[in-house]
């Protein structure tokens, strides 16, 4: 018999009505509340993972001059992440029987086929008519966090041509009571199993929780805490959210570079990473999807600790600093020694990622990012090499250069590095560097790649360094454009 105890309740507008929950399981899914509890049924799951987009909803969250609104894939969103925001489903778009005119457009250009993606589309278009941040988008970065299992895209398509800018809806989210800490509390005396989800608004009070709780699972955006619920079943004892520290989602210039909070989403890091680094705004744009984007931290990414983690490979060529902190006592460090071994990270008990501090590049340095992948968008990458070097004088003054995918953590190339600076800048000393790769790295063979293939495409992006810096406005690679079709 279930017997859930709760300190507090998670609260949100749902269509401008605030809906209130309590007794809740804290790693139950916003989907699962959605679709098993709420009946609304219109959201569905697909893959459970945050690929296919079926079950994309709109959350509305405060951004200091309104209700910022973004899609994101409820099949990963854990129920107390709501806590204090607003919520819009497919059901919300129609009115007094009447469709959205997304809804409509849908149905007059044949853009919906067995129909089951339908709703996570309808609710992208939306939020690209009512979103301020990506307004801008095509309508295949509008679409690439959706998949239709029709093939049904040109319809879809010519839908998101159509798409109209709109006022996005009024929402008072002064109701909200600010809680210290939103602290949830599940207990299943039949299995055995406590589930503890604890929400701190600030980062003394996360750095007490972390101290008092050092085995509590850290969730950030849930793009990946979330699969390990949905598919892996994991008996998560302990989460602690970063979502509610506004301190953690700061951007602000420091002497030498920006700070990055832990909680800042890629979509919020964008434009002020892709400002400093094109190479790299240009790789955050495939990273993922829209949605993925919306809930995805630059931390978290960091803080995994995966080898085919995309940011950490492009920070640590720019040079990045690592910002921890434990108990309120910070420790800085080059991102590069955060990653010891596969699964690994210097990071002791009860200490977190609270920011990383990227350095204002300095002129003339050649900076690239290169994301090698199946498909073009919101894929996982076979290899992510980034480069960043100064030539003065047609010689090679400095190298730092990283790959994810190549190792068990994202890893410099020291031998390659050695091999290119004081050297000049020529297709012999590339060569030569190219060679060198081997010594660094011993790559594996998985799904995504072989181990040779992971090495002759590691060379050929040295290669495409070489080739684009030689020939201003040659780019040896595939453009969006095209690789859209």
């Amino acid at each position: 018999m279930h017997q859930p105890k709760q300190e507090g309740a998670i609260r949100f507008l749902l269509d401008g009505q605030v809906h209130e929950v309590r007794g809740a399981d804290p790693t139950r899914t916003l989907l699962e509340h959605l679709r098993g509890d709420l009946r609304r049924t219109g959201t569905k799951e697909g893959c459970a993972e945050g690929d296919c987009g079926s079950c994309t909803v709109l959350v509305g969250e405060p951004d200091g001059e309104g209700v910022a609104w973004r899609a994101v894939n409820s099949c990963i969103q854990f129920l107390p992440m709501l806590h204090g925001k607003a919520l819009m489903t497919v059901e919300s778009l129609s009115k007094d029987g009447a469709l959205h005119p997304v809804q409509q457009a849908m149905v007059d250009r044949h853009g919906s086929q067995c129909g089951f993606c339908t709703p996570g589309i309808v609710m992208s278009l939306y939020a690209k008519a009512v979103a301020a941040k990506g307004a801008d988008a095509s309508p295949a970065e509008m679409l690439a966090g959706n998949l239709c299992r029709c093939t049904g895209y040109g319809p879809i398509i010519d839908v998101a041509n159509g798409v109209q800018a709109e006022a996005p809806p009024a929402v008072d989210l002064s109701w909200v009571r600010e809680e210290a800490m939103l602290d949830l509390t599940y207990e299943d005396p039949v299995h055995g199993v406590t589930r503890r989800w604890l929400a701190p608004r600030s980062v003394e009070d996360l750095a007490s929780a972390f101290i008092e709780h050092p085995d509590a699972t850290i969730v950030a955006g849930a793009t990946d805490v979330g699969l390990w619920i949905t598919k892996q079943r994991r008996p998560l004892k302990t989460l602690i959210d970063i979502g509610q520290v506004a301190e953690l989602k700061r951007i602000e210039t420091v002497e030498g570079g920006v700070w990055i909070g832990a909680g800042v989403r890629y979509v919020d890091a964008l434009e002020t990473l892709g400002g400093l680094y094109p190479e790299l705004g240009a790789m955050m744009r495939r990273l993922g999807s829209a949605q993925v984007r919306n809930s995805g931290t630059i931390g978290g990414n960091i803080a995994n600790g995966s080898p085919i983690g995309d940011m950490p490979p492009a920070l640590i060529a720019a040079g990045a600093t690592l910002v921890l902190n434990r108990g309120g006592e910070r420790r800085q460090m080059p991102l590069e020694a955060f990653f010891l071994d596969y699964g690994r990270q210097d990071r002791r008990p009860g200490e977190f990622v609270e920011a990383v501090i990227a350095p204002t590049p300095r002129p003339g340095l050649v900076f690239k990012v290169f994301k090698l992948t199946k498909r073009f968008d919101q894929d996982i990458s076979a290899v992510c090499g980034a480069f960043a070097l100064t030539i003065e004088g047609g010689v090679v003054a400095s190298a730092r250069i990283a790959f994810g995918g190549m190792a068990g953590t994202p890893k410099r190339a020291g031998a390659c590095e050695a091999a290119l600076i004081g050297q000049p800048w020529s297709e012999a000393t590339v060569e030569a560097a190219m060679a060198a790769l081997d010594i660094d790295y011993t790559p594996m063979s998985d799904m995504r790649a072989s181990a040779a293939y992971r090495s002759l495409t590691a060379r050929n992006m040295l290669r495409k360094v070489f080739l684009e810096s030689s020939s201003p406005g040659l780019l040896a690679r595939v453009e969006p454009e095209s690789a859209h079709g």
